[in-house]
């Protein structure tokens, strides 16, 4: 293996946990903004444990959709077990199957007779074909989401599947904290990629959280199967293990049941059938059994399922729901057990009916979130790089208080007077008065504020380290209740089995603080006695709750026989008893409130004492979120829009100042205020431009770093007559893009990595001026339209978007020739060529306009550098209204491969650095670069106004986007002095992603079509330009390859593509 071929294999042979995820987001928020385009679920379904969990969780479906983390046209439906009964995950499944089929009844995308007094679904053979057919046709995610979550107690009010998980949150630090249902939709979006279209059922149990390399998943054909991974460890300690009864594999009797599966062209996996699915079985039944391998480590059951074809059996099952619930149902009250004691057989009954296999994937990467301790490892531990550690916080300055850096808050308000320890997490909580939060702590929803009215501030509470505090609202309860756990105390533990309260055995517990068992436990039964059943938790107002709080868990000094007394007569409750008594609806206002109260906090401090650096229409959404006053706090924060005018235009843009306005506005529901408002931000970004260009001044100096000087110049013009020829290139970008385009390019450093090309042996953008004796000025296009101006002194703006001559006409004030003295005896005669299709993306404007700029600078013996061209049509593009950056004209004007960074300056200034390309190198890239015109028309400007208004916008995901392309630029140009070709593909694939991330409809399902032919061909491809369409890059493998995918598109009978013969132009 060579140096180049070792290193690059280095680099991609172990993807980190971030780029994964990052990968996985950016699908995920393509396919919620583009389904058409990108594989999405037709259904997301949530099973929850009582209709008011699911009332719940129909909000948190709501939210994702708001936040476009769920297509709309995606179905969503929350489940309840039925009359509250635990049927366990493999009945739970059809329960949900047989819902979702009712719901899509009511919604009619199922038509089928009901029985009118129940509206159920009457099954018979014809009803469960109808079915089946839907579902064939149908992709669907399941989440199991239910259950009452006791190792993870805080999380219970909200559902362990929506506890904060911060990763990537600094990458949207004015959105909302992403939790880890979010990152399971990510995960869950690469995995509907990798399907395609064979899966209907994608079933997720919440024993697993995060698979990072979901999109190399590979499902069986023909039957469903379960994924499973080898995890170290304790047998005993592991939850949702497998239980494998019967394992075949298939050889070349095709009548055995386990079927065999490609995952990759070199390589075949197997899957083998599986009969049961147990849980939380002995070390000795494992081996028994052949779930545990050596060295003790088990096959984790994971939950991911995927239905393939044949789904008859399980709609079978779907249609039988009610009668396996019911059986378990009388089961349970028979036999006076638990539920979960009787799910074994219903389980057994759906892997019979389902035909269910399994298949061990070494291969992937998983989280698990089964513990409160587990979560904190999670956030301090390896990955830890990517966690944001602020989000959505309002914190007084340091001196005023004393936060760990290693502290993660979001989402919450401190005030004076709090400190919290290392790697403690705080979560939808306000602080106020002298709180300590112990290292390795977790508080949840916590509002001491009004404790601080109670007590006239001088509330005083100590959470001790490692513990966990949560405050939640109880159904026919004016007041929350403050409850609290050890971090490391697990709530179904006995006090016979040495379970724990706050760290600490039971027994030490009542010994501490004279509390009798009687006072905890109303029963005798001592297996049962465990902090889950303990009424321990008192219903008081919230001063003398976090009172009785530092007493309980040992971190006060106040006399315990005042707490005892306190304590024994208020009212108690226990965990159990709180969990069946959340007032959900309470919950989803408290939360909703309080993150638009941070929202308005955060925005108004913004405008009143900031250079309006947030994402004020982000904030807007979360503000518009509060009740009935969103819109009245929006309408306030207009109202300080006034004072921002006054501002120092340096230092603050006036176009963000009037983009801030516009949106603002939008938020106040005055649409048509804003749309006259919008005409000013675009104005001042043409002002901005040229401010920063200098437009029309001279004198200063020029720093670029000149090349072959393109020929303009006047050739034997007749005596008083002048003429001037300028021909010059096209150009194709491989990165950078956007980094160019004002205001950017005027805010912060750009960098893009281009190439000037011939197409078809020829330059194909040309223009020539000359001269005449007639006074004024003709105008000839390439298809002979022709426009005569008598006086070139009437020329103005603004232009019609629909004049064909703009262009020119631009060119003449920017340049100011109609001022010229050039025009005071005699006329001008323009012909413009461009021999390039339109729509191509090849810069074809901005480098005509270069050519008209350079050719009339020449006649008038005006600086005609090209570094001084290239600023002038920046200036020109804002006049004509289309807007753009900089590269097209450098692309254009200088020859060969080059890497150009600008720099924030007046003048804005550009530094071309010209790549040397060797022989071998400007060979392999004419060899295996092809140049292909898709036939899709499309205009940047179309594009452009949608990136340049998110940029106004400070649209966080955006920002990040383009500082990655140019840091890619970069890459880009090392690789290319290196010869490396492959890593140059890698590159292009990469810009392509976050250009789809700027704007999802710079491709199209044509375009898509395209690049999925390419890709066995191809290294990487790209649209060039701002896409939407015209040209597409595409780099092939080798020589061999791209000559294979030429012929290849020609004969494709769906690709009505053109690819073009072309050079790189070297001068």
């Amino acid at each position: 293996m060579d140096l180049l071929s070792a290193r690059r294999a280095k680099k991609y042979a172990g993807e980190d946990h971030t780029g994964l995820l990052r990968k996985a987001w950016y699908h995920l928020r393509l396919s919620a903004r583009h389904p058409s385009r990108v594989r999405t679920w037709d259904a997301v379904v949530l099973t929850a444990a009582s209709p008011a969990q699911a009332a719940l969780y129909e909000w948190q479906l709501a939210r994702a959709k708001r936040m476009g983390r769920i297509a709309d046209s995606t179905v969503t439906l929350a489940v309840p077990d039925p009359d509250g009964a635990r049927i366990g995950s493999g009945a739970a499944t059809l329960h949900a199957i047989h819902s979702l089929a009712r719901h899509l009844l009511l919604l009619g995308l199922i038509s089928h007779e009901v029985s009118a007094p129940t509206n159920e679904l009457t099954y018979n053979n014809e009803a469960l074909q109808l079915i089946v057919d839907a579902f064939t046709k149908w992709h669907i995610l399941l989440l199991h989401a239910g259950g009452d979550s006791k190792r993870v107690p805080w999380a219970n009010p909200m559902g362990k599947v929506f506890l904060p998980l911060p990763y990537l949150a600094a990458d949207n630090p004015d959105g909302p904290v992403p939790l880890l249902f979010d990152h399971i939709l990510a995960i869950s979006a690469g995995a509907r990629q990798a399907f395609k279209t064979k899966v209907i059922l994608y079933l997720a149990l919440l024993y697993i959280d995060v698979c990072f390399k979901s999109r190399q998943l590979v499902p069986p054909d023909g039957c469903s199967s379960v994924m499973i991974v080898p995890c170290n460890g304790d047998v005993d300690g592991n939850p949702g293990m497998i239980l494998l009864i019967e394992s075949k594999l298939r050889g070349n009797d095709s009548s055995k049941l386990t079927p065999v599966m490609a995952r990759r062209s070199d390589q075949r996996c197997s899957c083998n059938l599986l009969l049961e699915v147990l849980k939380k079985k002995t070390t000795k039944e494992f081996f028994e059994f052949q779930s545990a391998l050596a060295e003790t480590r088990t096959l984790l059951d994971l939950g991911i399922e995927g239905l393939v074809g044949g789904p008859v059996g399980f709609a079978k099952a779907a249609a039988a729901v009610e009668e396996l619930w019911l059986t378990l149902a009388k089961a349970t009250k028979a036999g006076g057990g638990r539920p979960g004691n009787h799910t074994d057989e219903l389980e057994h009954r759906r892997g019979r009916a389902c035909g269910d296999f399994y298949r061990c994937s070494d291969d992937l990467s998983f989280l698990h979130f089964g513990t409160s301790s587990e979560v904190l490892d999670h956030l301090s531990g390896t990955d830890s790089g990517i966690v944001g550690r602020r989000h959505l916080c309002y914190i007084p300055e340091t001196t005023a208080c004393d936060i760990a850096a290693s502290a993660i808050i979001l989402s919450s308000k401190i005030s004076p007077c709090v400190s919290v320890g290392e790697d403690s997490l705080l979560y939808d909580s306000v602080l106020a008065g002298k709180i300590q939060i112990g290292s390795q702590s977790i508080v949840v929803g916590v509002n001491t504020e009004g404790a601080c009215i109670e007590t006239e501030d001088k509330i005083e509470f100590i959470l001790p380290g490692r513990h966990c505090l949560w405050e939640i609202p109880l159904v026919g309860c004016m007041e929350t209740i403050i409850i609290y756990c050890g971090l490391q105390d697990n709530p179904k533990i006995s006090i016979e089995d040495d379970g724990t309260f706050c760290g600490k055995p039971w027994r030490k517990v009542l010994l501490d603080l004279e509390i009798q068992e009687i006072d905890l436990w109303d029963f005798t039964d001592t297996a049962d006695k465990c902090l889950w059943t303990a009424k321990i938790f008192p219903i008081l107002v919230l001063s003398k709750m976090l009172s009785l709080a530092m007493w309980l868990m040992g971190s006060t000094n106040i006399i315990g026989k005042d707490m005892l007394s306190m304590w024994k007569s208020s009212r108690r409750i226990s965990l159990e008893e709180v969990h069946k008594s959340i007032d959900f609806p309470q919950l989803c206002r408290s939360i909703s409130n309080h993150h638009a109260d941070l929202a308005s906090g955060i925005a108004s401090a913004c405008m009143s004492y900031g250079l309006l650096g947030r994402d004020i229409s982000q904030l807007c959404e979360e503000i518009l979120q509060k009740d009935s006053l969103g819109t009245e706090i929006c309408k306030k924060l207009h109202l300080l829009c006034p004072s921002l005018e006054g501002r120092n235009p340096e230092v603050l843009p006036r176009s963000r100042v009037y983009q801030v306005q516009v949106d603002l506005l939008r938020a106040c529901g005055d649409d048509s205020a804003a749309c006259m408002l919008e005409e000013k931000v675009w104005t001042a970004v043409a002002d901005e431009t040229a401010s920063a260009v200098k437009y029309r001044s001279h004198g200063y100096p020029s720093t670029i770093l000149q090349a072959v000087q393109l020929p303009a110049a006047f050739l034997n013009p007749p005596p008083h007559h002048l003429r001037a020829v300028v021909e010059l290139p096209v150009r194709v970008d491989f990165v950078g893009g956007w980094s160019d385009t004002p205001p950017w390019s005027l805010e912060r450093s750009g960098c893009v990595l281009n190439m000037a090309i011939t197409l078809e042996g020829c330059l194909p953008i040309r223009t020539e001026i000359m001269t005449t004796e007639n006074t004024g000025i003709l105008i000839i296009d390439d298809a002979n339209n022709q426009l005569y101006i008598k006086d070139p002194g009437s020329i103005c703006t603004p232009f019609d978007k629909d004049d064909p001559f703009r262009l020119v006409k631009s060119a003449f004030l920017v340049s100011g020739i109609t001022h010229h003295e050039i025009l005071a005896h005699s006329g001008l005669r323009i012909s413009t060529w461009a021999d390039v299709p339109r729509g191509s993306g090849l810069g074809t404007s901005s480098i005509l306009a270069a050519a008209v700029m350079k050719g009339l600078l020449c006649l008038m013996k005006e600086d005609e550098s090209n570094e001084n061209v290239a600023r002038m049509v920046l200036v020109l593009e804002q006049i004509m209204g289309t807007g753009g950056g900089w590269q097209d004209q450098i692309g254009g004007l200088y020859p060969g491969i080059k890497c150009t960074h600008s720099f924030p300056a007046k003048p804005l200034k550009l530094q071309v650095i010209p790549l040397t390309a060797s022989r071998q190198l400007v060979q392999q890239l004419e060899q295996r670069l092809l140049v292909v015109f898709t036939g899709q028309v499309r205009l940047a400007n179309q594009v452009l106004q949608k990136v340049v208004t998110r940029y106004l916008r400070r649209d966080n995901m955006l920002i990040s986007s383009i500082k990655r392309l140019v840091a890619l630029a970069r890459m880009g140009k090392e690789a290319l002095m290196s010869s490396d070709i492959d890593e140059v593909g890698n590159i292009m694939q990469e810009a392509w992603r976050l250009h789809q991330e700027l704007d999802p409809y710079c491709s199209n399902e044509f375009v898509d079509r395209l690049f999925e032919f390419a890709d066995p061909y191809c290294v990487g491809y790209k649209l060039v330009g701002a896409g939407g369409g015209g040209f597409a890059l595409l780099l092939a493998k080798d020589h061999s390859r791209a000559q294979e995918l030429r012929r290849a598109l020609e004969d494709a009978p769906d690709l009505d593509v053109k690819t073009y013969n072309w050079s790189i132009f070297l001068g």
